[in-house]
C-alpha cells in the first residue's frame, strides 16, 4: 500500500470542494507522518483503510476551517479568554479532569464531534448538532472493531475530547502516533516547532466560538506539557492543571492504551517500541514542565495530584478553582456531584495491566522517576 501524500491532498480537496490549506505548515509533518506509517507501521487490513480515512478527515477539516474564515473574516477577531487547559502526563487523570470542567455551564469545552467537523461552527444546541450522528456511527465501527478501546479510553462523541484531535490537521500531533507506530515520525516530533499547530488550535476555536456557543474554553492534553513553550505563546492567560500521578503506573497503562489503539490498526508485534517510546514521552513531558517553569516563574500552573482527584474530587476541584480565584459552588458543583454519581470508576469495564507484559522493570523504573516523584511528591501505587 502506498501512503501518497499528494493523493490525500487531492481526495481532501475532492471531498470539500475548496483548495486552500492557509498555509503549507502541515505539509512537511504530512510527507514524513505517510513515509514512516509506509515503512514502518506495518498496517493491516484494517490499518490500509483507517489511517487514509484519518489523514485525508484531518485535511478535510482544515479546508473547511480555512474557507469558513476566509468567507467570514470577522472570525479573526474572536478573543480567546483564559481558557482552562488541562496537561500532565499521559493516564494521569486528565480525561476526568475536563468532564468535570465540562459540568460548569459557565465553560466552553472542545467537543469530540467538533474537533472533527469544525466549520461550519454550530450555531444553536451543540450538544445535539446534527453532526453529532456521524462522530457515534465512528465511535461504534471503532468499538466495534475492538471492543477494548472503550475500556481503556472512554470518551463520548458528544463530550470533551483532546486538543491533539485538532493539532492533528496541522501533523503535530500524538495522534499520528497513537494511531500507527511511527519511529521516523515519531523522532520528528520530539524536535519540531509546534508553533503553527496551536496557531491553527487557535483559528478553530474562534470558528467554533463564533457561532454562539460561547463560554471560558476548557481544553485538555498530556500533549501540551511537552510543548508548553508553544502553547502559552498563543495563550499566554490560560489557567493551567497540571495532573500528577505515579509514574510507573502510568508508564504501563500509557502503553497498555498505545498497545490497544495501534494493534488495531498493525498485526505486527511493535512491543519493544511503545515500552521504550512511550516511557521516553513521559520523561519529555516531565522535562518540558520543568523547563518551562523554570523559563516562566510568574506564570501560573495549579498541580492536582490523581490521588487527591479521585479520593476527594469536589474538594481537588475547589483548590483548582481557588488557584484562579474563583469559588466552586452552585450549579457547577451540584453537576460535577451528578457527574461523579451516574459514572462510577470502571463503568466501561476495568482497565488492567501490568509492567511484564511490555518487558519493564518497576525497579528500574521507580529510579527513573525518582526525581519527579520527590520534587512534586506524587502517591505511589501498585502497577495492576
Amino acid at each position: 500500500m502506498e501512503l501518497n501524500p499528494d493523493a490525500f491532498i487531492a481526495a481532501a480537496i475532492a471531498q470539500t470542494g475548496f483548495d486552500d490549506f492557509g498555509s503549507d505548515s502541515f505539509r512537511e509533518g504530512l510527507d514524513i507522518y505517510c513515509a514512516s506509517a509506509q515503512d514502518q507501521a506495518q498496517l493491516n487490513d484494517i490499518g490500509a483503510m483507517a489511517v487514509p480515512g484519518g489523514i485525508t478527515s484531518a485535511l478535510a477539516n482544515r479546508l473547511r476551517v480555512v474557507d469558513h474564515v476566509k468567507h467570514h473574516p470577522a472570525v479573526s477577531d474572536e478573543q480567546i479568554e483564559a481558557p482552562w487547559i488541562v496537561i500532565g502526563m499521559f493516564r494521569a487523570g486528565t480525561t476526568l479532569m475536563s468532564y468535570l470542567l465540562d459540568k460548569d455551564e459557565r465553560s466552553r469545552p472542545l467537543l469530540r464531534w467538533e474537533a472533527n467537523n469544525s466549520a461550519p461552527p454550530s450555531t444553536g444546541d451543540h450538544r445535539n448538532d446534527p453532526r453529532v450522528e456521524a462522530e457515534k456511527a465512528s465511535s461504534a465501527m471503532l468499538d466495534m472493531i475492538n471492543p477494548r478501546i472503550k475500556v481503556v479510553q472512554g470518551e463520548e462523541p458528544d463530550g470533551p475530547t483532546e486538543c491533539i484531535s485538532v493539532l492533528n490537521q496541522d501533523f503535530k500531533s500524538l495522534t499520528w502516533e497513537a494511531l500507527s507506530n511511527v519511529p521516523t515520525y515519531g523522532a520528528w516530533l520530539r524536535e519540531t516547532d509546534h508553533r503553527s499547530a496551536y496557531e491553527y488550535h487557535k483559528q478553530v476555536l474562534q470558528v467554533l466560538q463564533s457561532g454562539g456557543v460561547r463560554g471560558r474554553w476548557s481544553l485538555k492534553s498530556p500533549h501540551h506539557a511537552m510543548r508548553l513553550e508553544a502553547m502559552h505563546a498563543i495563550y499566554p492567560d490560560a489557567r493551567i492543571v497540571l495532573m500528577h500521578r505515579d509514574p510507573v503506573v502510568l508508564c504501563a497503562s500509557v502503553c497498555s492504551l498505545i498497545t490497544t489503539l495501534t494493534t488495531t490498526f498493525s498485526s505486527a508485534d511493535h512491543g519493544a517500541y511503545i515500552a521504550e517510546h512511550w516511557t521516553q514521552m513521559l520523561e519529555d513531558s516531565i522535562n518540558g514542565v520543568n523547563s518551562f517553569r523554570a523559563a516562566h516563574p510568574d506564570v501560573v500552573i495549579h498541580d492536582v495530584q490523581y490521588a487527591d482527584l479521585v479520593q476527594d474530587t469536589l474538594g481537588t476541584m475547589t483548590e483548582v478553582y481557588g488557584a484562579f480565584d474563583e469559588s466552586l459552588d452552585g450549579q457547577a458543583r451540584d453537576a460535577m456531584a451528578e457527574h461523579l454519581a451516574s459514572r462510577p470508576q470502571g463503568k466501561f469495564g476495568q482497565h488492567s495491566y501490568n509492567l511484564g507484559e511490555f518487558g519493564l522493570d518497576g525497579g528500574a523504573l521507580r529510579e527513573r522517576f525518582a526525581g519527579y516523584v520527590r520534587d512534586y511528591d506524587v502517591s505511589l501505587e501498585a502497577a495492576r
